[in-house]
């Protein structure tokens, strides 16, 4: 019977220093990462690949000045085409901002379709339409679905992200 009571006594006392070591384990361990947009709120220097399918633009080269939009779109959605429409009949409002449109699809002929159906080039503060060959973005905002936006200051600090939709009205107040 001693000697029963001596093993469950070990086994409680190996229990309890197990968990203990798991408890401390536990609080010594990182809370899970945010994302890099959001420990970094500095516009971020990254390859966008124009239509023409060979002139490469960094961000980096972004000038300081302006309010600057980073959208990414896949041509072909639905949503994202209603967005587009929505900012592109408001340009007016936006002219202020500088817009840099990119999309991750790897055909450029769907990209030079969607250019040319939404007559992007008519709209001068459109300044970048091109491909994220290297799916920057989607890595670096954690993309979950698109289109996805962020708004970036003139001295490009990160003002907001966007995820799936952004009302023209709260652009034109978060650049004014």
């Amino acid at each position: 019977m001693k000697n029963l009571f001596l093993i469950v006594a070990l086994l409680g006392f190996i229990a309890n220093v197990h968990a203990q070591e798991k408890q401390e384990t536990k609080k010594s361990l990182p809370v899970a990462d945010s994302l890099p947009y959001q420990k970094y709120p500095t516009l971020p220097a990254f390859n966008i690949m124009l239509t023409d399918s060979s002139t490469i633009v960094n961000t980096y080269n972004i000038p300081e000045g302006k309010p600057t939009l980073i959208m990414l779109f896949d041509p072909e959605c639905s949503h994202c085409q209603a967005v587009i429409k929505i900012l592109l009949n408001n340009m007016d409002s936006l002219k202020d901002i500088r817009f840099y449109m990119i999309t991750s699809v790897h055909d450029f002929n769907k990209i030079r379709n969607f250019y040319k159906d939404y007559h992007i080039a008519d709209y001068k503060n459109i300044e970048v339409f091109g491909r994220d060959y290297e799916y920057f973005f989607i890595t670096y905002y954690g993309v979950k679905f698109v289109p996805d936006m962020v708004l970036y200051d003139g001295h490009k600090k990160l003002v907001k992200f966007f995820e799936g939709h952004v009302s023209v009205t709260e652009l034109y107040n978060l650049t004014h």
